[in-house]
C-alpha cells in the first residue's frame, strides 16, 4: 500500500478544495490534531508516515491574534516547525502555506520570495516564526506564500460581498490596498503539484510566491464579484484610513509568481475566471439567487 498524502486540516477553504482534489489523503481536523500542540502535530506525521505533507490548517484571525498572539504564535510558528522536523525525520517534503502579511506592505513592487520580510501585526509575525522554523529544520520544504483566498465555502471576501448585495445597493470600499485574490481551489492544486516534485526533487526546496491575477484593489475585486453576479451596487472606494482594524493591513499585497511558475510549471490563475465558476456554483447549489 503506497504511503499517503497527509493533509492538516479539512474544513478551511483549501484543505477543504483539497478533500475533492485528493480523496485518498489522510485529512487530520481539529478533532484529530489540536495544532495548539505541536507534539501532537508531530506524533502525527510520525504515525502515518505519510509520502508528503501539506499544511493547510493556520490560525487566520488576523485582527483577534492582536489580543490572543501567544496562541497564534504556537499554531503558526510552532505547530508547522514540530511538522517539519517530523518531516526531516521520515525524508517526506512538507508543503506549507503562508502569507503577504510576512513583508511591510510598503511600495508598489510585486514582492520576491527573497525581498526582506518586516512583518506588521501580531498575525504576519507568527507565520513569519513558522517560515524561520522550517528553513532551518533540514526537512525537505515549499513555503507557499498567497493573499486574498476565497472560495465558495467559508468565510472570505467574495462572500461577504454577496451577502452583502442581498441586502445593500451602495457599499464603501478600501481601494488603496491592492494584491492578486487567490482562488483556494488553485492553492489546493498549486500544493499538490509542488508536493509531487518534491518527492521527486529536494532540490526545489524553499520559498514560493502563488496569488492570483490580475492585481487589483478590495474595491475592484468587489465590482467584478457584484458584476460578475449580476447585483447592481454602487461602489464608493475609501482609504485604509477610513476603515480602522485592530491589526494593521498591508498596503502592497502584490507578488512576484514567477519563480513558481519557472520551477514548478505552475502559472498565477485568474481570479476573474473562478469568481464566475463559483458564483455558478453557488447559485446551482441555491445559496444565491
Amino acid at each position: 500500500m503506497a504511503a499517503p498524502l497527509l493533509v492538516f486540516g479539512k474544513t478551511g477553504q483549501v484543505a477543504h478544495e483539497l478533500t475533492s482534489l485528493a480523496p485518498d489523503a489522510v485529512f487530520l481536523p481539529r478533532s484529530a490534531v489540536d495544532l495548539s500542540d505541536p507534539e501532537a502535530c508531530e506524533a502525527a506525521i510520525r504515525q502515518h508516515t505519510p509520502r508528503a505533507v501539506i499544511n493547510a490548517a493556520a490560525y487566520t484571525a488576523v485582527d483577534k491574534a492582536e489580543e490572543e498572539d501567544a496562541l497564534a504564535h504556537v499554531i503558526n510558528g510552532e505547530a508547522p516547525v514540530a511538522m517539519a522536523r517530523a518531516a526531516a525525520a521520515l525524508g517526506c517534503p512538507l508543503v506549507h502555506i503562508s502569507t503577504d502579511y510576512v513583508f511591510d506592505g510598503q511600495g508598489e513592487t510585486p514582492w520576491s520570495p527573497i525581498d526582506p520580510v518586516n512583518p506588521q501585526n501580531a498575525y504576519g509575525r507568527s507565520k513569519l516564526a513558522g517560515e524561520k522554523g522550517i528553513a532551518a529544520s533540514g526537512a525537505t520544504y515549499a513555503i507557499l506564500r498567497t493573499s486574498w483566498v476565497f472560495s465558495g465555502h467559508g468565510n472570505n471576501f467574495l462572500k461577504t460581498m454577496l451577502r452583502l448585495s442581498e441586502t445593500r445597493d451602495a457599499l464603501s470600499i478600501v481601494d488603496d490596498q491592492i494584491g492578486g485574490p487567490t482562488p483556494a481551489r488553485a492553492i489546493a492544486q498549486a500544493c499538490l503539484a509542488i508536493a509531487e516534485q518534491l518527492c521527486e526533487d529536494s532540490g526545489k526546496s524553499g520559498i514560493y510566491h502563488f496569488s492570483g491575477a490580475p492585481d487589483v484593489s478590495w474595491k475592484d475585486f468587489a465590482s467584478e464579484i457584484f458584476s460578475i453576479a449580476g447585483r447592481t451596487v454602487d461602489v464608493t472606494g475609501i482609504p485604509t484610513a477610513d476603515y480602522p482594524t485592530p491589526a494593521t493591513r498591508p498596503m502592497n499585497s502584490r507578488m512576484d509568481c514567477s519563480t513558481t511558475e519557472a520551477v514548478f510549471g505552475v502559472p498565477r490563475p485568474d481570479w476573474r475566471d473562478a469568481t464566475q465558476t463559483i458564483v455558478g456554483q453557488l447559485r446551482q447549489k441555491g445559496e444565491i439567487s
